[in-house]
Order: structure tokens, then C-alpha cells, then sequence
């Protein structure tokens, strides 16, 4: 457990405004994460080794992208416990994002609204800040561990042109991620999710195979491309999406994004802001999405579920439903750093219960 009881801060930082408390914590986690000081939120990882895409994840909860759009703090991520971390969603050119106030929590339903846009520096900082940490350059000390980096549009950039971006951030982080994550579903990105339909995915999954065959030729190592979808989606849509990633020879899919949807928080405070609702509420979504997909998908492909995880229970739903691993967004922001290694170990504790 991190020795900092995590109740007391979070009450501290809930006294701030969201987005405020949010970038308070990445600034002081990418300050303490080269010293004697991670030990203050450091914890033991629990071992439940998998392997999925060629890729061997120690155990398997991760990070959520969006928390670290930057690449900040990734040997504090990996310090807590974490068997994966995704970070991102980092575009071609740093852009500021929607204007503030953007993020809102629902405490009453364990949720978050947001509507960040894809704010980031950009893509040429976003790979000296991976190239800086210590899990990449392998130092001793530091824990491996399975590292997306998750890639998205400018928001400046026209929907008919969105390849173009896509395939600057395949090339710009081919060489260091483990696995790149395609985001195609943030609803806060005028027009993305267009993104999701047959002939858009088509077009864009066929250029992200081509470019990534053409790396894998130059470069002597194929990375997994895996493809993040929205809970917003009909059965049809999902069966569209599933067969597209069969079809280009993506590796995986991510599911879910945020959701558009509000039937969960009527009533709440702050459940009318513009954005993606994510935390509890949209765990019913997400599971329906996980569910579709590996009916459609079949055993063998990698599902990564995210969304609604944020205590033991929740995450043994998102692998009854067919999710491969978890990740952690929302209910890291509520429960604290103690939550990794909780659903790590019910995770492996309930899967050794049922051989």
C-alpha cells in the first residue's frame, strides 16, 4: 500500500476545482518520480502474467489514456503497480483543447464529465517525455512493463484528412511504443467519432496496415496496433467495427471511451455539461460493448475493458463480459493508488478460482 492514505488528500484535492487538483497531482508525481519521494505512493505490484498480442503484461490492470496525456509520469505510474500504462491521446501539433472549465466530478455516482479536447504539447514533446523515462530507457530499478501510447487528430484538421494525422503519430511512436493505441471515439473532438463508421474505418484501418507493414519492413519489428471505440454504439455499428478490425489485421480493441449518454446522473449536479461521462455509470455500456465484441470476435482476440472499473467487482464483470485486462481512469481519481493492486489481485485470485 502507498504510504500516503489516500482519503485524506483526495478530500484535499476534491476542494480544489477538477482540473486544477488533476494537474497538481501530475505536476508533483513528475516531480517525486526521480527521487526517494515515489516511495510515498509506491506499492508492490502483484504478478498475474499474460500474454496477448506478443506482448507480455505482468499483470493485468492498466492506466487509462487521458490521465497522462503528456507522457509525464510514467515511472510513477509503473511505481504504483501498474502492469500496462497508456498514455495520451498526444496529435501531430500541440493544440490547447476545449476552453475552461472542461472537467466536473459527479461525486454522488462516482463519475467524471469532460470535455478536454485532446489538449497536449504535441507529438515531438510527447516522445522526449517517453524517451526521458526510466521504464523506457530500461535503468536499473525501474519496472518494465507494457507501454501504449495512444494517437489521435488535431482538432484543427479537417475528418476527410484525419489519416494524414493518424499516420504522423504511427510513424512519430512506432519506435517506442509497445503497442499504439488508434482513438477514434472521444466525443470532444468535432466529428471523430465519424470515424467509426464502414467506409471511414475501412479507409483509415487500411492506411494505418499498409504504414505499419511498410515500418515493420524497415524497421525489423511489427508493433500491435489496438483501436479504441465509444459505449455509444448499436449492435450493427459494433459488428461493422469488429469485422473492419478483423479485416485490416488490427490487434486489439479498446472499449470503451467515455459516454454521450445521461440516463445514469439525471438530476445531478453538473450531468448537462457538454463531454463524456466516465466512472461507474457507464460500466453497463461498456460491459454491453465488450460482450458484442467478443461474440463477434471469437475467443483469441484481445479486448482491453475500461470503463465503470472502480472496485474488485467491477473489473471481474469487465473479463466476464470478455475483456482480456482493465484499465483505470475515473476509479483511480476516486479510490487512490491502493486501487491497482486491489484489482490486480482480485483479478488473479478469481481467475485461479475458477480453473
Amino acid at each position: 500500500m502507498a504510504w500516503i492514505p489516500y482519503a485524506p488528500a483526495r478530500a484535499l484535492l476534491f476542494r480544489l476545482d477538477a482540473e486544477d487538483a488533476h494537474d497538481l497531482t501530475l505536476r508533483t508525481l513528475e516531480r517525486v518520480q526521480h527521487s526517494p519521494l515515489l516511495n510515498l505512493v509506491a506499492q508492490p505490484r502483484i504478478d498475474d502474467p499474460v500474454t496477448l498480442a506478443g506482448l507480455h503484461f505482468p499483470n493485468r490492470v492498466g492506466l487509462a489514456a487521458g490521465l497522462d496525456k503528456n507522457a509525464r509520469c510514467i515511472d510513477a505510474w509503473a511505481a504504483m503497480g501498474f502492469g500496462f500504462v497508456e498514455v495520451g491521446t498526444v496529435t501531430p501539433r500541440p493544440q490547447p483543447g476545449n476552453p475552461r472549465p472542461r472537467l466536473f466530478r459527479l461525486p454522488q455516482a462516482e463519475a467524471l464529465i469532460n470535455r478536454f479536447g485532446f489538449n497536449n504539447d504535441g507529438l515531438d514533446a510527447f516522445i522526449r517525455n517517453v524517451n526521458r523515462s526510466h521504464v523506457r530507457q530500461g535503468r536499473a530499478g525501474a519496472r518494465p512493463l507494457v507501454l501504449g501510447l495512444n494517437i489521435g487528430k488535431n482538432a484543427s484538421t479537417p475528418i476527410e484528412r484525419a489519416t494524414d494525422d493518424y499516420l504522423i503519430g504511427l510513424e512519430g511512436v512506432y519506435t517506442q511504443a509497445d503497442y499504439i493505441a488508434v482513438n477514434i471515439s472521444s466525443p470532444n473532438t468535432q466529428n471523430l467519432r465519424q470515424l467509426q463508421g464502414d467506409a471511414a474505418l475501412d479507409g483509415l484501418l487500411q492506411a494505418l496496415a499498409r504504414r505499419r507493414a511498410d515500418l515493420a519492413d524497415r524497421l525489423g519489428v511489427r508493433r500491435p496496433i489496438f483501436v479504441k471505440i465509444a459505449p455509444d454504439l448499436d449492435d450493427g455499428q459494433i459488428a461493422v467495427i469488429a469485422d473492419a478490425l478483423l479485416r485490416h489485421g488490427m490487434d486489439g480493441v479498446i472499449a470503451t471511451n467515455t459516454t454521450l449518454a445521461r440516463d445514469a446522473v439525471q438530476g445531478l449536479p453538473h450531468a448537462q455539461e457538454a463531454g463524456g461521462l466516465s466512472g461507474r455509470p457507464v460500466a453497463h455500456g461498456s460491459n454491453r460493448v465488450i460482450a458484442a465484441l467478443r461474440q463477434r470476435l471469437g475467443p483469441g482476440f484481445p479486448i482491453i475493458g475500461v470503463g465503470g472499473v472502480m472496485d474488485e467487482a467491477s473489473a471481474r464483470d469487465k473479463l466476464a463480459a470478455g475483456a482480456d485486462l482493465v484499465q483505470l481512469y475515473t476509479g483511480l481519481i476516486y479510490r487512490g493508488p491502493d486501487l491497482v493492486p486491489t484489482v490486480a489481485r482480485a483479478l488473479r485470485d478469481s481467475r485461479g478460482a475458477g480453473r
